[in-house]
């Protein structure tokens, strides 16, 4: 069995300017021999912006989204092609926001994950429950379902990521407790091991919602935890390299 390598990824949403790359060269200047996969995602216009910037240093640079096609007449879409040309090497799907905002369902995010292997990009494949349906008990059968339904099999030993996200977590402050994140990564590492086998025991599992400086430590060592996915505090390297360093 191998243990998988942590990987603590932000997610800038829809923030950053030029001016914003200063952060990440903080980043890279501050990680030392932090020990783990670190990541910044950045919106698209920046991506190719901040590989540059980053050249030579061990951060990773990458997307928060893909189309499905290389290319094509999608208006306003980034393909996985043009991210990695950028020179992106990860790419964030089925965020929440994204299967929210835009109805993204498990068969556009597998889609959509094939064409970031075609291009040799590392996904980041979220999921997570709505408050609704942890209220009702749902959480395991919809995390686990959402697992299943966004993983195409063509994943079978090649790297990439789950990042659990749990809805009601993302923005707010809250948090579940750690009992009940160990609950839904055990499940998820099980769910992985029926997809894919032991190969699925290097996969990390990334937990991800108002992850912060001062939970980071309590979170990242939880069981079946090997990352986090970072929104809001990834935009500051002091407080980025605080959650690296808890890891």
């Amino acid at each position: 069995m191998t243990a998988p390598t942590p990987l603590i990824a932000g997610n800038w949403k829809m923030n950053g300017l030029a001016s914003s790359l200063a952060e990440a060269k903080a980043v890279a200047a501050g990680l030392g021999g932090s020990g783990v996969r670190v990541a910044i995602c950045p919106p698209s216009v920046l991506v190719h912006r901040m590989s540059e910037a980053l050249a030579g240093s061990s951060v990773l640079v990458g997307g928060q989204d893909a189309h499905y096609d290389d290319h094509g007449a999608f208006t306003g879409d980034v393909s996985a092609q043009m991210l990695a040309d950028a020179g992106a090497k990860l790419v964030i799907l089925g965020h929440s926001e994204r299967r929210d905002a835009y109805r993204e369902s498990d068969e556009l995010v597998a889609k959509k994950v094939l064409a970031a292997l075609r291009q040799g990009l590392e996904p980041i494949v979220c999921v997570g429950e709505t408050l609704t349906q942890r209220k009702a008990g749902q959480a395991l059968e919809v995390v686990t379902g959402q697992v299943r339904g966004s993983l195409p099999a063509e994943l079978k030993a090649r790297p990439f990521a789950v990042a659990y996200e749990p809805v009601w977590a993302i923005g707010t402050g809250l948090t579940p407790t750690i009992p009940e994140i160990e609950e839904v990564h055990g499940a998820i590492r099980d769910t992985l091991k029926s997809l894919f086998g032991a190969a699925a025991d290097s996969t990390p599992i990334l937990y991800g919602g108002s992850v912060k400086p001062n939970n980071a430590a309590e979170i990242l060592h939880a069981r079946e935890v090997s990352g986090a996915l970072v929104g809001g505090a990834s935009l500051k390297a002091q407080d980025f390299l605080a959650i690296v360093h808890a890891a």
